[in-house]
């Protein structure tokens, strides 16, 4: 996944400079999601590295589900990646692209996982005391994680806040083995 996130990044970058310089950043985005879930679908992926089907024709076959859905900056760009082989990281280009989109508007995206649902009043105030600590607005989306066992874990970029149950007996099990 890293060398995924690797490869994506120069793309997401230069399309978030793209999409910036010409004011179409939620239209990008759009593509982008798109785009993403397309090449997520199963028989898509099936065809991916696929010897017997060309790289402008899985192109053309993405162009062709999403339909009149992408500009044409946005279809070039579809063939762009499909020529270089790289259809199968539109997934990440798209992540990083939100991410570089949300750092522009002054906002942080925030995953929460949590081991049991959240009340919208617990959501609130969590997400207030991160927003205090980043200095930055945070939107976060939540998922229930019963792995957890009990507490949240808050990912924000590269930083992660493990305040769950299971974050601190993990923590405790290596504190003892040393």
């Amino acid at each position: 996944m890293a060398e995924a996130r690797t490869i994506a990044r120069p793309y997401a970058e230069a399309v978030f400079r793209l999409a910036k310089a010409t004011d179409a950043l939620p239209a990008w985005s759009d593509m982008l999601q798109l785009a993403a879930a397309i090449a997520a679908d199963d028989g898509i992926r099936a065809l991916i590295g696929n010897p017997k089907v060309p790289a402008r024709r899985l192109g053309e076959l993405l162009l062709g589900v999403g339909g009149d859905k992408f500009n044409e900056a946005g279809r070039n760009f579809i063939v762009l990646l499909a020529e270089n082989g790289r259809i199968e990281i539109l997934p990440e280009v798209s992540e990083l692209f939100e991410q570089l989109k949300t750092q522009h508007e002054g906002v942080l995206g925030a995953k929460i996982a949590s081991a049991f649902a959240m009340s919208d009043e617990q959501l609130k105030d969590l997400v207030a005391s991160l927003e205090i600590k980043f200095k930055r607005k945070i939107e976060a989306t939540v998922s229930i994680d019963p792995e957890l066992i009990g507490g949240v874990k808050v990912e924000i970029g590269d930083e992660v806040l493990d305040a769950s149950v299971r974050g601190k007996l993990e923590a405790m099990a290596v504190a003892l083995k040393s």
